[in-house]
């Protein structure tokens, strides 16, 4: 299997980038904690999750898409990796307008402290979630 990690702020492009990418190759799409819905209990489904992600035996392929940087220790070594960035303000204006045009005080001043959070982590490929065509970063970067 296949493993594409797509990391990234929120509102940075990661979805679309995903959504691209199950829409070429019927992907398994799996956001941030959503693995939690494979058992009951957190424990048990974090460890259904990496063996899920470690068994290299099945076809297909997985995207795990990250906003949080403790989950990037969940992707396996042999795991493409995609950072989907985007600047301050575009990544505002997408949070006010899923926040129905709003953008209280608190959390602009939470994506101000988090923004760029992720240049320092290793990466195979950056994805410009502002300004770029997920179709034409998928023929270009050559992963599908």
């Amino acid at each position: 299997m296949m493993v594409i990690g797509i990391f990234g702020e929120n509102c940075s492009g990661k979805s679309t980038l995903a959504d691209e990418i199950r829409r070429r190759t019927g992907a398994e799409v799996i956001s941030g904690k959503d693995y939690l819905r494979l058992a009951r209990s957190e424990a048990e489904a974090l460890s259904l999750f990496r063996r899920k992600l470690e068994d290299s035996e099945h076809d297909g392929i997985l995207v795990y898409v990250i906003s949080e940087k403790e989950q990037l220790t969940l992707l396996p070594a042999q795991a493409k990796r995609i950072y989907a960035r985007a600047d301050l303000e575009t990544i505002k204006a997408r949070f006010r307008n899923r926040m129905r045009g709003v953008l209280p005080p608190p959390v602009e001043a939470m994506l101000e402290r988090r923004h760029g959070a992720f240049e320092d982590e290793r990466f195979d490929f950056v994805y410009d979630g502002a300004a770029g065509d997920p179709a034409a970063f998928c023929d270009s970067a050559g992963i599908l």
